[in-house]
């Protein structure tokens, strides 16, 4: 009798008295005492949030597509009198509320929004299931689609069709790179041409400066070289002998052509080089006494390139500053005169005139 008198009921439970097959009150979780063999706990209430999973519930797709869909549910117990009476089992009645909401969400999808649109079909699903399962006692608390399987068929095409969207990516791809390295090799090419070109043009201009002064020294060293032997034949004031020597040392080197075989030796030679040594002599430039003559300005020995304006400016400032320079040392000594005021006094007869 105390046994049935004393009922303790652990927490988060709630028990549901029955007195005479009547429902008579709730048990709260601890120590409850009964009337035994009147009152009766007949069922035993779980208020924990309650999770339950649904095996996979084929579902046709509005693009009449058959798909695998697998729910989980969290719900729980918020009134235990109405889990109790207000239905027979309500876990069975969620399974079937679900299947039925799931397939009126997804039948107005096609497959490709079925698969991307969870959060949408979890909301709807949340939505139906508080509403129907209020007077249940029961709440709602969240949704989840665990799995959405479509057939082998679809998948193969899915494979297939993902396959295809990445070789089109990788070859957009190749054809892009192909592209910019086409691009930056032609610009490569253009940049390489015009240094190429830039670099002829700087290399003509060298070559060519480089020819003209080569060309300005050669005529200025052959012109020292005339004035040399110019002057030289001046100073040396050659005579008929000299002339005659000098053409019997050219007779054996007018004989050393291959095309001369046989080469005769006239026998008025004498005659013809006192001939030529005489006709030579007469010839303007070589003098006939042998009286000193005039040299003849050989120039300067360095050969000079020609100056620019700048160099011509720069020479004359030059000049301008050492005659300043000279003139302050000149007024500087008092008891000489300058150098370009003439001296007082006869000048002296003798003295030869300057050239």
């Amino acid at each position: 009798m105390l046994a049935k008198t004393v009922r303790i009921v652990p927490q988060a439970r709630a028990g549901i008295v029955e007195r005479f097959g009547k429902y008579k009150g709730t048990l709260p979780a601890g120590l409850n005492i009964v009337v035994p063999f009147i009152d009766r706990v007949r069922y035993l209430i779980d208020l924990r949030e309650q999770v339950v999973s649904f095996p996979p519930q084929p579902v046709i797709t509005e693009d009449n597509l058959v798909v695998s869909i697998d729910t989980v549910i969290y719900f729980q117990v918020t009134d235990p009198v109405a889990a109790t009476y207000e239905i027979a089992n309500y876990i069975q009645a969620v399974e079937q509320l679900t299947m039925t909401t799931l397939r009126n969400i997804v039948g107005g999808m096609d497959l490709e929004q079925t698969l991307t649109s969870r959060e949408e079909i979890n909301n709807g699903l949340r939505g139906v299931l508080d509403e129907a399962t209020g007077k249940w006692g029961i709440r709602v608390n969240r949704v989840e689609i665990k799995g959405i399987d479509p057939p082998p068929s679809i998948k193969d095409a899915m494979e297939k069709q993902m396959r295809a969207d990445r070789d089109k990516r990788a070859l957009i791809l190749s054809a892009e790179g192909q592209r910019q390295s086409a691009i930056l090799t032609a610009e490569g090419n253009k940049q390489s041409q015009i240094l190429n070109a830039e670099g002829d043009r700087e290399s003509q201009i060298l070559r060519a400066q480089a020819d003209r002064e080569a060309a300005i020294l050669r005529a200025q060293g052959e012109g020292q070289a005339i004035q040399t032997v110019f002057q030289a034949i001046h100073d040396g004031q050659p005579d008929q002998s000299l002339l005659a020597y000098q053409y019997l040392q050219m007779m054996p080197k007018i004989a050393e052509g291959s095309a001369n075989k046989v080469w005769v030796i006239p026998s008025e030679i004498t005659k013809a080089m006192e001939g030529l040594g005489s006709s030579i002599h007469e010839i303007a430039g070589i003098p006939k006494d042998a009286t000193p003559r005039k040299r003849v300005d050989m120039g300067p020995s360095e050969p000079q390139l020609p100056r620019s304006s700048e160099d011509a400016e720069t020479s004359a400032t030059n000049e301008a500053v050492q005659q300043a320079i000279a003139a302050a040392e000149v007024a500087a000594r008092p008891g000489k005169s300058r150098p370009d005021t003439p001296t007082s006094g006869p000048a002296d007869p003798g003295a030869p005139a300057g050239q």
